[in-house]
């Protein structure tokens, strides 16, 4: 694990399609990525970050929307209830806003850094985060709920960030 970049990884990235391992032990370097993930996460003003979206493959996010940060490992959804559709953007596919149905509430069981069991309940905006991680980490995108019309709307920019991806992996 020793050093990773926090550089987002972006859409046509291998690692974003990937589903995460879980996390056996917590260890210094795990807190060490989670604080590494929060700082990229504030840098590109976002309000969540996983794991991949760095390029490693661990059940590990970053939430914060305002309300104070909680850095997870392991997180799952144990209920939801209720519906909301919200417009999503994502820091790993920068310039697209999809509107997704997610759950209005959702309990999350999850361990902090120190390895507390612990449960969150979420409403409304911390739901919709939360939920939108856990995707990340089960290797599911925003563009994942796309309407056939979305994605249409929205083919050349995906297009263009693979496109990305492929330059600065023949800089390398």
């Amino acid at each position: 694990m020793n050093g990773i970049k926090s550089k987002i990884k972006i859409f046509g990235e291998p690692v974003l399609r990937k589903k995460a391992k879980p996390v056996n032990q917590i260890t210094d370097e795990h807190r060490r990525i989670l604080s590494q993930m929060a700082k990229a996460m504030y840098d590109d003003s976002g309000i969540g970050l996983a794991a991949p979206q760095i390029g490693l493959s661990e059940q590990l996010i970053v939430v914060d929307i305002g309300e104070g940060l909680y850095k997870l490992v392991n997180p799952k959804i144990i209920k939801s209830q209720g519906k909301q559709s919200i417009s999503e953007g994502c820091l790993s596919v920068p310039g697209v806003c999809v509107k997704v149905k997610r759950a209005k509430q959702v309990w999350v069981q999850a361990q902090d850094e120190n390895s507390r069991f612990i449960e969150i309940e979420a409403k409304d905006l911390f739901a919709c985060v939360l939920q939108h991680e856990i995707d990340h980490l089960k290797g599911k995108l925003i563009i994942d709920y796309a309407s056939l019309l979305e994605k249409l709307r929205i083919k050349k920019r995906l297009a263009d960030l693979k496109t990305k991806v492929k330059v600065v992996k023949l800089q390398l």
